[in-house]
């Protein structure tokens, strides 16, 4: 931390340099040399005069009331009379320094999420299917991901995960999944990687997933689950919706992962459609009413989500033209 030397005559200054010891002492006129990003500790009227961007604690007389009421509306974190400072000043600058980096963490928070969501797949071209997808987050980052890529000429592979929990820490799991997954040829292949990743670094998070290859040329699609709910759902073209199997546990709770694959053609305008478990948020029930409104509404291609959800949102559909 730094105090700056106050530019005029201050009493209680010998004082107040004493209740900081080893805190780097630097002048008004070397501020551009030092990095603006350390709580600095300073004169009420210096902060005022010289208006730089340092996280500053100002330090003023207790008849100054209105300049303090000034520094707090161009910024200052605390203020603090010259001959009144806390007991235990080091703790209390050790308190201010801490909030005041878990609020810079929040305003970086809408940049993240912007490039959060550049890291999602750009549609590609895939002869007789139309892929969709949904994407809401509950906050400004989501601990929800998907992503699709062509492994040859006929054939596609995708996922959809939610990492446990909300937040940064969960957003940062999608982020290694898309950067890690080192674009997977088989859906078993693929959820065992990723299992074995995150139990060997001992993540105290785990992730769900279904995983897939379509072949476009053949529409045969073979898929795995790793303890997904809700379950991937076939809609045929005037027939029942289908609940397709779901099996395995989720990824990262014990190396011992048996995974199953399975497998079902594409008929002409079938929907293959993977849901994150924040889809089910809306409906109100429990998880079985919940699902069968759900399917419903896909179904009828009615789903809505609410403006403001309690979980994140995502879905992705593969959807056969002809």
């Amino acid at each position: 931390m730094y105090f700056i030397q106050p530019t005029r005559t201050v009493s209680h200054l010998e004082s107040v340099i004493q209740a900081l010891p080893d805190i780097h002492m630097i002048q008004v006129d070397e501020l551009s040399q030092y990095d603006e990003n350390i709580l600095a500790i300073a004169d009420v009227q210096d902060f005022l005069t010289y208006k730089w961007s340092f996280p500053t604690i100002v330090l003023a007389y207790e008849h100054e009331g209105s300049a303090l009421a000034e520094a707090w509306q161009a910024g200052a974190l605390a203020g603090w009379v010259w001959h009144k400072i806390p007991k235990d000043p080091l703790k209390q600058l050790g308190k201010i320094d801490a909030q005041y980096k878990r609020n810079q963490d929040s305003r970086d928070l809408p940049s993240a999420a912007v490039l959060q969501k550049k890291l999602l797949p750009d549609d590609i071209d895939v002869p007789n299917y139309k892929i969709e997808s949904f994407f809401q987050p509950s906050a400004y980052l989501s601990g929800d991901w998907y992503d699709y890529w062509k492994i040859n000429d006929q054939e596609i592979m995708f996922y959809l995960a939610d990492v446990s929990g909300h937040g940064v820490a969960s957003s940062l799991l999608t982020s290694w999944m898309a950067a890690f997954h080192g674009r997977s040829k088989k859906p078993r292949s693929l959820i065992k990687k990723l299992n074995g990743m995150l139990v060997q670094e001992n993540i105290e998070k785990h992730i769900t997933m279904i995983t897939g290859i379509l072949n476009f040329e053949t529409h045969q699609l073979r898929w795995s689950s790793a303890g997904h709910y809700p379950p991937a759902i076939l809609f045929n073209e005037n027939e029942p919706p289908i609940i397709l199997n779901t099996s395995s546990f989720p990824l990262g709770l014990t190396e011992d992962l048996e995974v199953e694959e399975f497998e079902c053609t594409l008929s002409k305008n079938a929907r293959f459609m993977v849901c994150s478990d924040g889809a089910l948020e809306p409906f109100e029930g429990g998880l079985n009413d919940q699902l069968q409104q759900l399917i419903q509404h896909l179904q009828n291609q009615t789903f809505e989500a609410p403006e403001h959800v309690a979980d994140d949102i995502a879905i992705l559909t593969l959807r056969r033209k002809k």
